[in-house]
């Protein structure tokens, strides 16, 4: 099992935009095994996702060669003994509230399995505005 982190520019997709992406993104990926969860903040999308390595390398290439992400860096590329997103096909945090209540919200939803410098990561991209 394998799990990566990254970050991309988006651009200012509107919140129809976004959800049809976790739409497609939780069709697709219940399909091919993969979970996991996405911020974006008008700017840019951090997603975490993880799953096997030919599932998560296929879904890597479909999202570096998509128009509405740009700027891709992998920010963790790890083997991971289990899932932490269990459940989730594609779980969306919003960033629309303000930094404190975001931040709360994220630290009580977060899965408590994440390592430290990944659950490090995702709560420094949600004190961005």
């Amino acid at each position: 099992m394998r799990q990566y982190l990254y970050i991309s520019t988006a651009g200012n997709l509107s919140d129809a935009a976004v959800d049809e992406i976790i739409e497609t993104s939780q069709r697709n990926n219940a399909a091919s095994g993969i979970t996991g969860l996405l911020f974006y903040n008008n700017r840019n999308f951090l997603q975490l996702v993880e799953g096997e390595d030919a599932a998560l390398k296929s879904l890597m290439t479909r999202i570096a060669s998509d128009p509405r992400h740009s700027g891709i860096v992998v920010l963790d590329n790890s083997m991971i003994g289990a899932r932490n997103c269990e459940g989730w096909a594609m779980r969306r945090f919003m960033t629309s509230e303000d930094v404190a209540a975001r931040r709360f919200t994220v630290l009580s939803e977060l899965p408590g399995s994440l390592s430290e410098p990944v659950r490090d990561i995702i709560l420094n991209f949600a004190k961005l505005n």
